[in-house]
Parts: C-alpha cells; sequence; structure tokens
C-alpha cells in the first residue's frame, strides 16, 4: 500500500470519540473501531493486518516512536502526542495512551492504543518540539544516527526540567 503525500489539512475528531486499535507484536493492526476507520479514510480490510506505521505522519520525529517502542516492550504505558496521516494524506492529532497486552502466561501479546482529542494549547508547545527534533535527525546522512541524536536531545530537555516524558506529557 503506498503512502499518502501530505495535504497539510487537519480533520478532528468529537471530544468524546476514543480512537482504538490493536496490534500484534511486530505492531501489525489486528483490531481498528469504527472512530480510527472512519478518520483514517481507510476500510477495515485495508487496517487489518497492516503495520501501524501505515498511518505515521512524516513529521513525527523518530525518536518519539522509539521512546514509546521501548517502553511499551519494556511492558510500560505510555502517553504520547502524535501526529497521524490519513489515507487521502490529511492529518489528525492524538494523545495516545498505549498499553501492553499481557496473555494468561504473563508475556506480552500484543499492544492497545486508545486516542483522544489534544489539548491545542499542549499542540502549541508539542508541534515546536517535534519540529526541532526532525530537524535534529535530518542534520544526520544516517537516519539511526540523526534518531540517536534526537533522542538525545529529547532526554536532555526532559533531564532539565526533571521530568520523564510521560510527566512532561501531561505538564503541557
Amino acid at each position: 500500500m503506498e503512502h499518502p503525500i501530505p495535504t497539510g489539512q487537519e480533520r478532528t475528531f468529537a471530544d468524546h470519540e476514543i480512537i482504538v486499535s490493536k496490534t500484534d507484536l511486530k505492531g501489525r493492526i489486528t483490531y481498528a473501531n469504527q472512530t480510527f476507520i472512519e478518520i483514517s479514510g481507510y476500510t477495515e480490510e485495508e487496517l487489518l493486518g497492516q503495520p501501524h506505521n501505515l498511518i505515521r505522519h512524516p513529521d513525527m520525529p523518530r525518536c518519539v516512536f522509539k521512546l514509546l517502542w521501548d517502553t511499551i516492550q519494556a511492558g510500560e504505558e505510555i502517553f504520547a502526542y502524535v501526529v497521524n496521516l490519513c489515507m487521502n494524506g490529511d492529518h489528525y492529532w492524538v494523545l495516545a495512551h498505549v498499553t501492553p497486552t499481557w496473555n494468561l502466561s504473563g508475556q506480552i501479546s500484543g499492544y492497545h492504543s486508545s486516542r483522544r482529542v489534544p489539548e491545542r494549547k499542549a499542540l502549541e508547545k508539542v508541534i515546536p518540539l517535534y519540529r526541532s527534533l526532525k530537524r535534529i535527525e535530518g542534520a544526520s546522512s544516517d537516519w539511526r544516527t540523526g534518531m540517536q541524536n534526537a533522542t538525545v536531545e529529547l532526554l536532555s530537555q526532559l533531564d532539565a526540567v526533571g521530568m520523564e516524558y510521560d510527566e512532561y506529557v501531561f505538564a503541557l
């Protein structure tokens, strides 16, 4: 499936709506609720089995997803602001809450994400931060080095204010 080109048009969803998806351990979508289907523009059949990064917007810093994956693979939950890309190239912001799903043997069997409408005032702080992190990532010819450099910058900023990422998200 081809990745759409961003249009710059933002979509929104109602404050009472929650976008829900579930994935397997590799991030392939195993469940998408109706709100997710409607805002993304994909059908359920188009979403199921696809990697969740199908909706990844190119403006999202890789280092934020690295932090997200490192956290949930360690068995912890995380909250993060994420801009997603719709099938037609429009975008939508969410405050994502991502948690591991555990099987009866105590092993992580997948991941669950509930996404809500973010506060606009929080996005006014997140967007410049993410642009800064993207610039750092883009300054390196090797994407892994760029992501590592941006991760160091993000952790440095969090250390300067004495917060973990989740605390920072809720302080915005």
